[in-house]
């Protein structure tokens, strides 16, 4: 009787204890379920209020690129490259030199025209030196003149004297006659002697004349010298900015074509960023917003700038074919607008962020749409 009882005792003792942790496994997966909840409901209101806040105002495009001014060393003269002092993807300054074509002709040309020059105002020199010796003809000249009257004076009188004598039967008409002669041969000899004066007189507008031309001359050789060694001088390619060489086509013995280019410089400083945004995200874009800008070579690096002009058409109006919508069949597709970011002086500088890279640019636009919906409020 006694046994009995107590196996009948121990199943309704056991209940209860297998009742226990059920209950306690409910509440537990009821607890994880409300936690769940409560924290999709937290990160509901916190994406909510990060989108109500910042990112309804971000205008973001994975259509970007960055940009530079990128320089392309080309021969200004043409001939044999001689030297190349630099590598590929070498660092460079400005004033440094790149290449050297080889400069044999180059020198004897500049040779040759400062030889005219030379020649030129060694010409310029005779001819002041003529001009000198023909003022001293010109005195000489004036000399005999004022020479010749004096002796024509006294013919003229000897003349008048012999005449009076003759008539007194003084002296013979042979010796009037003779005086007579020598008047009119010194009045020859006067206008002869007036003749040459005038001509040496005119002889210095002749050298006038020689010497504006040598003078003419002398400016063509000397601008001829200058082209010369400006030419030589082009035979040394050096480095216009600071920066990084690339795309290095120079090798020595290759012959360079007049404007040939032999190589690039990529800018050490001065990187943009060209995003192309849809025509529906440029509704509030302004200059002067603020940019980030995030690239693929550099995962977790935000780059900073500030929007600094917007194209004035799309990219495909500036395409070699622009597009022709006047057709029968017309299929609308949203055009892309270039917008030049402008990176800041540190994000700017050549790194590992280079021109051509692929990037991710976000504009935030919330001035622009806090002002219009201010604007809009303050009219109703």
């Amino acid at each position: 009787m006694t046994s009995t009882t107590t196996a009948s005792r121990a199943p309704a003792e056991a209940a209860p204890s297998t009742a226990a942790p059920a209950r306690r496994g409910t509440n537990r997966r009821a607890l994880l379920i409300r936690g769940a909840g409560a924290l999709l409901v937290v990160t509901a209101a916190g994406y909510g209020y990060h989108w109500w806040t910042d990112s309804r105002f971000t205008e973001e495009t994975d259509d970007a690129y960055v940009g530079g001014d990128v320089t392309l060393i080309a021969a200004k003269v043409p001939g044999y490259v001689a030297e190349v002092l630099v590598t590929d993807n070498q660092q460079v300054h400005a004033g440094d030199l790149l290449a050297r074509i080889d400069d044999r002709d180059y020198r004897a040309a500049l040779a040759k025209a400062e030889g005219a020059v030379a020649s030129e105002q060694a010409l310029i020199a005779n001819l002041d030196a003529r001009e000198k010796l023909q003022q001293a003809v010109i005195a000489e000249a004036r000399a005999g003149v004022a020479a010749v009257d004096a002796e024509t004076k006294r013919a003229r009188d000897d003349q008048a004297r012999y005449a009076s004598l003759v008539e007194k039967s003084a002296v013979s008409i042979q010796s009037s006659q003779k005086a007579d002669a020598d008047y009119k041969q010194s009045v020859a000899n006067g206008q002869k002697a007036k003749a040459s004066a005038e001509a040496a007189l005119r002889q210095l507008d002749v050298i006038a004349t020689q010497r504006q031309q040598a003078q003419a001359s002398l400016t063509q050789a000397i601008a001829e010298r200058d082209i010369a060694r400006l030419n030589l001088g082009y035979t040394e390619l050096r480095a216009p900015v600071d920066g990084t060489v690339g795309n290095r086509r120079a090798r020595v013995g290759v012959y360079a074509p007049n404007g040939g280019q032999l190589l690039s410089i990529v800018p050490a400083r001065g990187l943009w960023v060209d995003a192309n945004f849809k025509e529906g995200q440029l509704a509030h874009m302004r200059p002067g917003m603020r940019a980030t800008i995030v690239a693929d070579v550099m995962p977790g690096k935000v780059f900073h700038g500030r929007v600094e002009s917007l194209a004035p058409a799309t990219g495909a109006q500036f395409s070699v074919l622009p597009p022709e919508n006047a057709t029968g069949n017309f299929t609308k597709i949203v055009q892309r607008v270039p917008v030049r970011i402008v990176l800041d002086d540190e994000d700017a500088r050549l790194g590992t962020l280079r021109p051509g890279l692929s990037v991710v640019a976000e504009v935030d636009t919330k001035a622009a749409k806090v002002v219009t919906a201010d604007t809009a409020a303050s009219k109703s």
